[in-house]
Parts: C-alpha cells; structure tokens; sequence
C-alpha cells in the first residue's frame, strides 16, 4: 500500500473513533431502575409526588432539600438536593434532575423544572438550580 492510502485510513479510523466517543457521551434520560445499576451522573426527568412530604427547613439547614418524584416509569423515589429550595418548586410541571443514586436515595447535583408561566398558558418557564458542591 502507499502511504498516503495508510494515512488515509488512520485518519477514517480517527474520525470514526472521535464520532462513537461524542454519541456515547451525549446525554439521554433514564430512569430511577437505570440510576440504581450505575455510579455515574445521570439525567432523569419526572413528576413532583405532591402527595408525600418535601422537605426543607432553612433554621435547621438551609443546604437540605428533599422530596419524592416519579419517573416516566412511575417508579418513585426520594431526591436529595444539597441546596436551597428553588422558589415556586410545588407549581413545577415537570422536573429534569441531574445527580446520581447514592443508596436508595437520588442525590440530585441539579434540577430543571418546568414551570407553568404566570403570563401565558401556552408558555413554559424553564428555571435551572444547581446544588452547592459538597462529598457526596
């Protein structure tokens, strides 16, 4: 073979190497089932149980928030945020969390929630949390 032949097909083999690493690497939702059978950083999007308790106490730590969701399989777990309770979190129609399991409970490192708008009723407000870094 030539070398540039050679040169050619490394460089395929790059480019199809560099291809694979950003489709493995982008980011698809899972579920709470998915989340317990790894330890990386994963995204989950679900529903506010509002039947069970949220929990937030600023006196005694205002870094703790916890509550409940259901996935899009209906599977419920307790979420743990290490920061405040985001403002108008009880209206949020949707909520997209970014964190890992850590024993039975989700430890979200950041939340998105989707909020019915206050002007419009065919608007949705998006509204970004990102917890404060702690040892989790």
């Amino acid at each position: 073979m030539k070398k540039s032949s050679i040169l050619g097909l490394i460089t395929i083999a790059i480019a199809i190497a560099v291809i694979i690493s950003l489709y493995s690497k982008a980011s698809t939702y899972s579920t709470f089932k998915e989340a317990k059978k790894t330890t990386s950083e994963l995204v989950v999007v679900g529903f506010l149980d509002k039947q069970k308790e949220l929990y937030y106490d600023a006196a005694k730590d205002a870094n703790y928030f916890s509550f409940y969701v259901k996935d899009n399989d209906k599977e419920e777990c307790k979420v743990v945020f290490i920061g405040t309770k985001p403002q108008d979190f009880e209206r949020s129609e949707k909520i997209v969390l970014t964190g890992q399991m850590v024993g039975n409970e989700f430890h979200a490192s950041k939340i998105l929630m989707k909020c019915p708008s206050k002007y419009t009723q065919d608007k949705i407000d998006d509204k970004t949390v990102t917890a404060k870094s702690a040892n989790i």
